[in-house]
């Protein structure tokens, strides 16, 4: 062979070594990528979470939600979820605080469901709900905060303070039990996801239990995680690619393709769990949207950022990403989420 190719020319001779070497390195690259990917799956299997019908260490749980147009996803699975979670965790140690913000759909008559079955369990809870739409908001005048000029010349609503506003309406009785001597350890922050009482009970028990935030990582079509806005690596960047491993920050990167708390900067993700100390702080820790000057010119910032930003625990704690919790917006997503291979298909 080597007689054969000296009497080709030196460039031809140059261009056929080249093309060995390449094919040569993705052979390589191949043989590793099923090689981590067999690693990674024989991970997750030993890692697999054992069903556990209670929370590892006691702690008094207040449980914050805000709802708009969920009636379908209560009717079908969340009201159901928080009612065993809280059977679970025992009425003594929860506390659900659910803000209706003024839907369209019969969210309000879900809730309605769902607070007769917490009675009748004795969970306390207080269900708050708005009779002012999020129409009536953007038709109010323009007033206070919030409001910026959009391109168009028109003086509207920005989003993102208006859901700060409905956050911190979840948190109002947090403060009122405080005064009466009810404190909790955790506040567990819940969108409108699919989830099991094993799933809060291990992202409660992130990094054994000390953070300053616990995130789940959630999914609307898998293998695409959903909340692009809020999660940034531990750089701060955001994700590199919608699918696994997602991060491109080294310790982030690790992290996920071993399967272990993920330091991020920020995430929300589907559900959240905070120490509820912050919350409760002179002054306390409260959502917020940027500056509408700084809004004006085009910027923006999630409220679910800030409010990592903002905690005096983020630095020492640190904000982590559970990817042993996975949750779904709806029940396919969610199934999904579970199977070993789904989830991590590129």
């Amino acid at each position: 062979m080597k007689n054969l190719l000296a009497t080709y020319p030196r460039s031809f001779r140059r261009t056929l070594i080249r093309n060995r070497i390449v094919r040569s390195l993705l052979i390589l690259f191949i043989a590793w990528n099923l090689v981590e990917l067999h690693l990674i799956l024989r991970r997750i299997s030993e890692t697999d979470i054992i069903y556990r019908e209670q929370p590892r260490r006691h702690e008094r749980i207040y449980i914050a939600m805000v709802n708009w147009n969920n009636e379908f996803i209560l009717r079908s699975h969340l009201s159901k979820a928080i009612t065993e979670l809280s059977w679970k965790l025992g009425p003594e140690n929860v506390y659900i605080s659910i803000y209706e913000s003024g839907s369209y759909d019969n969210t309000k008559g879900a809730l309605v469901d769902l607070d007769a079955e917490l009675d009748r369990l004795n969970v306390p809870r207080n269900i708050t709900m708005s009779s002012i739409t999020h129409a009536d908001e953007i038709a109010a005048p323009p007033e206070g905060e919030g409001w910026v000029i959009t391109p168009r010349g028109k003086k509207e609503l920005r989003r993102i303070p208006y859901l700060s506003r409905v956050r911190n309406y979840s948190l109002e009785p947090l403060h009122e039990l405080a005064k009466q001597g009810i404190h909790f350890d955790k506040i567990l922050f819940l969108n409108d996801v699919v989830f099991t009482s094993n799933d809060v009970f291990e992202l409660l028990d992130t990094n054994d239990g000390d953070y300053a935030a616990a995130c789940s990582l959630d999914f609307s079509k898998p293998p695409y995680y959903y909340d692009t806005f809020a999660l940034r690596d531990a750089h701060g960047h955001e994700a590199v690619m919608p699918t696994w491993p997602f991060f491109r920050e080294f310790s982030s990167h690790y992290a996920m393709k071993n399967l272990l708390p993920v330091p991020v900067k920020s995430c929300w993700n589907g559900m959240v769990a905070m120490p509820a100390a912050p919350f409760l702080a002179n002054p306390p820790l409260r959502f917020r949207g940027i500056p509408d000057s700084l809004a004006s010119s085009h910027l923006e910032a999630s409220e679910c950022c800030l409010i990592h930003a903002d905690n005096p625990l983020s630095t020492q704690h640190g904000v982590y990403l559970n990817p042993l919790v996975r949750v779904g917006y709806n029940t396919a997503a969610y199934d999904t989420s579970l199977d070993d291979v789904s989830w991590l298909r590129r």
